[in-house]
């Protein structure tokens, strides 16, 4: 059986999403963060970027989130695009506009906001700045299809749920509703039974994350910062 490692951030539940549109049979294995499983030599050897989520499939390893949906998609022929050169680009391009945009300026924006032991001006305006520039350009694609890749509903709109559910969070409080046509997929999403088990998945699975940020904690999620003890 396909084992799914995860925790509850955004890239782990965009496959967890994706599992539950497909049907398929997972088993849940928790990598609690706070924790240091991580940091673990069994999981490095699955993960050597340390992060979640990954999935082993038999012999097959695949980490980072958006090329798990992508591989999940091309082995079950579910929620991608068909296979010609223009939905290829359409669809490839939206993927990693969110895995090199959407991604990695929603985490600085979170990171900087919330969680940086100094709240640094520059850095919160210059993510914050370019997390709503991102999100816009979404908005401004679902203002022009259904969904993000026209009428159909793919891996690429459950990578935009994975982040743009933590909107409030990445920006602010009503920033979601600002962008009426991301608000209109989101809702959609949500409101599918998949997402419901998805979000649900803790609870599935009986399990508990950590939720202090103790000096445990922050030795595991920010070891950068044991740097600054010697600077």
């Amino acid at each position: 059986m396909l084992k799914f490692y995860y925790n509850t951030g955004p890239n782990p539940m965009k496959v967890a999403l994706c599992l539950e549109e497909m049907g398929l049979q997972y088993e849940a294995v928790p990598v609690d963060t706070r924790k240091g499983d991580q940091h673990t030599s069994s999981y490095l050897e699955i993960n050597p970027n340390a992060k979640a989520p990954t999935i082993v499939d038999d012999d097959n390893i695949v980490f980072d989130s958006n090329a798990i949906l992508l591989y999940l998609a091309e082995k079950t022929g579910k929620f991608i695009t068909d296979n010609n050169p223009k939905s290829k680009a359409d669809l490839y391009s939206w993927l990693m506009f969110i895995a090199t945009g959407i991604g990695p300026y929603s985490g600085q924006s979170v990171h900087f906001q919330h969680m940086a032991p100094e709240k640094l001006k520059y850095a919160i305006n210059r993510y914050v700045y370019e997390a709503e520039r991102h999100y816009d350009i979404l908005d401004k694609r679902l203002a022009q299809n259904k969904y993000m890749l026209g009428d159909t509903y793919t891996i690429v709109d459950m990578c935009v749920w994975g982040w743009a559910r933590m909107l409030p969070k990445v920006i602010g409080e009503g920033e979601l509703e600002k962008r009426a046509n991301l608000h209109r997929l989101m809702t959609e999403i949500n409101d599918r039974p998949a997402s419901q088990r998805a979000l649900n998945i803790n609870v599935s699975n009986n399990h508990n994350f950590k939720v202090e940020i103790d000096e445990e904690a922050s030795k595991h999620m920010f070891p950068q910062n044991e740097r600054l003890k010697n600077i």
